[in-house]
């Protein structure tokens, strides 16, 4: 069965696993979800990511989740933006402030994905993927 939104698919089991509050997640793995992993990482929402390949021979991206002291997940929310039914473009002057910088947008350019911080500096817009804090 294919599926039709697999970047929803990771966001959402991310999200399940910090309420579940589980140390790690493994989600199906490709290139679009490695750069969001990476990213999440940079601005320390995760803990760590690496590829795993299984039993099958398929590739695995294993994330180990961030707890803040108290076992609150350092992820409150996390939000897909743009969906493949109803995609959502920005221009370099409507990117949002998610929590008045607290939070982080991801966006999709033609420089590759970025936090908005990034592509204000580079002055580019893009597809708005996700929004976390």
């Amino acid at each position: 069965m294919s599926m039709t939104d697999p970047v929803a698919d990771m966001l959402t089991r991310i999200r399940n696993a910090c309420g579940s509050k589980h140390r790690r997640v493994d989600i199906p793995a490709s290139k679009l979800k490695l750069e969001i992993a990476r990213l999440l990482k940079e601005n320390n929402f995760i803990q760590d990511f690496r590829t795993v390949s299984t039993d099958d021979g398929r590739q695995v991206l294993r994330v180990a989740l961030k707890y803040a002291h108290g076992g609150q997940p350092v992820i409150r929310e996390l939000q897909r933006v743009s969906t493949p039914g109803l995609r959502r473009y920005v221009g370099v002057s409507e990117i949002p402030h998610v929590r008045n910088g607290l939070g982080v947008a991801i966006l999709s350019t033609s420089r590759g994905l970025m936090t908005d911080r990034e592509a204000r500096r580079q002055g580019t817009g893009g597809e708005l993927i996700a929004v976390v804090w």
